[in-house]
């Protein structure tokens, strides 16, 4: 069956929806299983579009819930397709059961998460809760700060995804609306470009292969499961973070748009710093940079890869500086939150004395203001001074009623 090239400008205002689902459609994906939830739903409707309009060859499967989407993602995936799906916030804890599966499996399957709070109380705007949710789960997690990104990752999860080497599956995280939603100038790379970078489709262990016959998902109790656990967590951490690093380099050489696991601005001579993720990193670029101007030496390190998690990389950005802060936007149920525990972690036995504080942020939605990020810079410039934490190690930013703190 043929399908229609779509031509596209060398810019085109694109929000991070649309641009997902155009990456979906330029890797000419076979199977599609998906279930709408807000703010994920234009990502798989919109391919769903492009089926209609014969842009694509492949198949979009409407199911009944998450979990089936998922289960049908696995389906499909086992049986030798290329597969993509979409979900966010509930949708994604009624789809986490499957995630499991999927990456026991190891199956290359790409989920665009776009990122929502989690109930109670109901919440359809942005938040981190969701994609916190499901960090252990066994997916390679990557981030996208915008619109761009959310296009571009999508080409590099499938490319790292598909490996043979990894097959394990990926995840693309963008904020719900602000990324989302939000339009802005997206360059793009032909449909012909894009298929290549990514490549043909080559399938392993697929179960449609009547000469090769394999079993998946079998049970394995306390005979191996134990080692299957292992090679999936070392093949993780060992082979995962250099395939990155190499479609990361393929990617800059066509585009010339370079990643890095961990990005740094102004970090070469920074005395204070904030790590953060999503759309909240280029508000805090914009407020260090007038950080600067008032005499504070202030950087900003956004995490582009979450799992595996670069924790050498990150020690390596922060190793100068003297106070930092981690901006957590998901409730911590208790705890301190995931990059506040994961950073301080990284910490241990590196010998760095830097003072680390967390902060709790934009829940829900909540907007993160320029005279919030003032306030927060402020605050690490004094911690560094004092070489010690002056208020609490914890704090939430914008709540409302009294101040409340972990310490």
């Amino acid at each position: 069956m043929a399908f229609d090239k779509m031509e596209l400008k060398e810019v085109e205002v694109w929000d991070g929806n649309f641009a997902a689902a155009q990456a979906l459609r330029q890797v000419q994906v076979d199977v599609v299983s998906a279930y709408p939830i807000t703010p994920s739903t234009p990502i798989v409707e919109g391919y769903a579009k492009f089926k209609s309009d014969n842009y694509v060859e492949g198949e979009f499967v409407m199911v009944e819930s998450e979990h089936a989407a998922m289960s049908g993602c696995i389906g499909a995936a086992a049986a030798g397709g290329r597969v993509a799906t979409a979900t966010s916030s509930q949708g994604l804890a009624l789809m986490s059961e499957t995630l499991y599966q999927a990456s026991g499996m190891r199956l290359p399957i790409v989920l665009n998460i776009v990122n929502r709070a989690l109930a109670a109380p109901l919440n359809v705007n942005g938040d981190h809760s969701d994609m916190y949710m499901v960090r252990d789960s066994g997916w390679i997690q990557l981030n996208a700060f915008c619109p761009q990104e959310a296009y571009d990752l999508n080409f590099i999860a499938f490319k790292v995804s598909e490996d043979h080497d990894v097959r394990i599956p990926a995840i693309v995280n963008q904020d719900g609306f602000m990324t989302s939603h939000t339009a802005q100038g997206v360059k793009t790379i032909s449909d012909d470009d894009a298929y290549n970078f990514v490549g043909e489709y080559k399938p392993m262990n697929d179960m449609l292969d009547f000469e090769h016959p394999v079993t998946h998902g079998v049970q394995t109790e306390e005979d191996w499961h134990f080692e299957h656990k292992a090679r999936q967590h070392n093949d993780m951490m060992t082979i995962v973070p250099d395939k990155i690093e190499e479609a990361f380099a393929d990617f800059e050489k066509l585009t010339g748009r370079k990643y890095n696991q961990v990005e740094c601005y102004d970090m070469e001579d920074a005395d204070v710093a904030v790590v953060c993720m999503g759309s909240s990193v280029e508000t805090t670029r914009e407020v260090a940079l007038e950080m600067r101007e008032k005499g504070i030496k202030a950087g900003v390190v956004g995490l582009r890869v979450l799992r595996p998690f670069p924790m050498m990389q990150i020690r390596e950005a922060i190793k100068n500086v003297k106070a930092f802060g981690t901006l957590d936007r998901s409730a911590p149920g208790g705890a301190a939150g995931m990059l506040f525990n994961e950073i301080a972690g990284s910490l241990v036995n590196s010998n760095l004395d830097i003072v680390l504080s967390g902060y709790i942020y934009g829940l829900g939605g909540r907007d993160l203001t320029k005279k919030h990020l003032v306030d927060l810079f402020t605050e690490l410039q004094a911690n560094a001074d004092a070489g010690k934490i002056l208020t609490q190690q914890q704090q939430f930013i914008g709540v409302r009623g009294p101040k409340l703190a972990y310490l």
